[in-house]
């Protein structure tokens, strides 16, 4: 089944496929689209005077810069969203990385994008919500006191995790689908895949540079969003992560599979990306 599945068209995807998806042109078009989708958010919430709760994630990160000048340029006031972190790296002992850590996720959300809105438009500090593992309730806590999550946006891991909901290995037990649903925010140790792919991205190629722990959104708040999009956005690297989130069967070994039967969640990624998997060396 699973060979059948990255060989498939992207037609015959599209009618294999449990989670609805779209495709963009090209990797620029993707990245533009997700930051345009953000402002939309925040600027129609703003046109009915209402609240905007959103969760964001650090990775893909390229709609950050843009999403700060549509922000600045239209004069859309961010004055009223909510922002709940998915995740947050952590050292080998638990403990967050330092603000001033080069993979620090809150400390790139507060220097790449909040601190370049305009000051009249900015979020308040307050609003600004991050998940720590010494309070471990408190961003769920939050997440219901506002009343919950109007939109969720992310991309998804190379083993098919959202947010830092990574499958579940160990010889000693198992997670059932319905308790990865149900998950809270926790405490994970990365998986050594993870910690290779994401050392590829932002380390060149050094694993040792990343911190091998995490403290992560578990699925619970992530599905109970009110709509849900995920972008696809690393290229080559996310065509099997694509097809298999979209269309593989629901499993906590591949935990975007989750996402299947929300009743509002989009996968967008490139028109490349969605094509067939040739193997062969290159």
């Amino acid at each position: 089944m699973t060979e059948n599945l990255m060989e498939m068209s992207a037609g015959a995807l599209t009618r294999r496929a449990r989670i609805p998806f779209r495709l963009l042109p090209d990797i620029p078009s993707l990245i533009a689209h997700f930051a345009r989708s953000v402002a939309d958010e925040i600027r129609n919430a703003n046109l009915r005077r209402e609240t905007s709760r959103l969760i964001l994630p650090v990775g893909p990160v390229a709609q950050y810069p843009i999403l700060v000048e549509i922000t600045n340029r239209e004069r859309i006031s961010w004055k009223n969203v909510h922002v709940f972190q998915m995740d947050e790296f952590l050292d080998w002992q638990g403990r967050p990385v330092a603000l001033t850590h080069p993979l620090s996720f809150e400390g790139f959300m507060k220097r790449e994008l909040y601190s370049r809105i305009d000051p009249e438009l900015r979020i308040p500090e307050s609003q600004c919500c991050f998940p720590h593992p010494f309070r471990i309730g408190e961003i769920g806590e939050r997440i219901q006191a506002a009343g919950g999550v109007d939109a969720c946006y992310g991309g998804i891991g190379y083993h098919g995790h959202v947010a830092f909901n990574e499958p579940c290995i160990s010889r000693w037990n198992s997670v059932s689908v319905e308790e990865m649903r149900a998950s809270l925010t926790r405490v994970v140790s990365l998986g050594a895949d993870s910690i290779v792919v994401q050392s590829i991205h932002s380390a060149g190629g050094n694993p040792e540079a990343i911190p091998p722990m995490a403290v992560t959104l578990g699925m619970r708040d992530i599905l109970a969003s009110r709509k849900i999009r995920l972008y696809c956005a690393a290229g080559e690297r996310h065509r099997a992560v694509f097809r298999r989130a979209v269309a593989g069967e629901v499993s906590t070994a591949y935990p975007a599979t989750l996402v299947q039967g929300h009743p509002d969640a989009e996968v967008l990624t490139s028109e490349a990306t969605a094509q067939p998997i040739v193997i062969g060396l290159r």
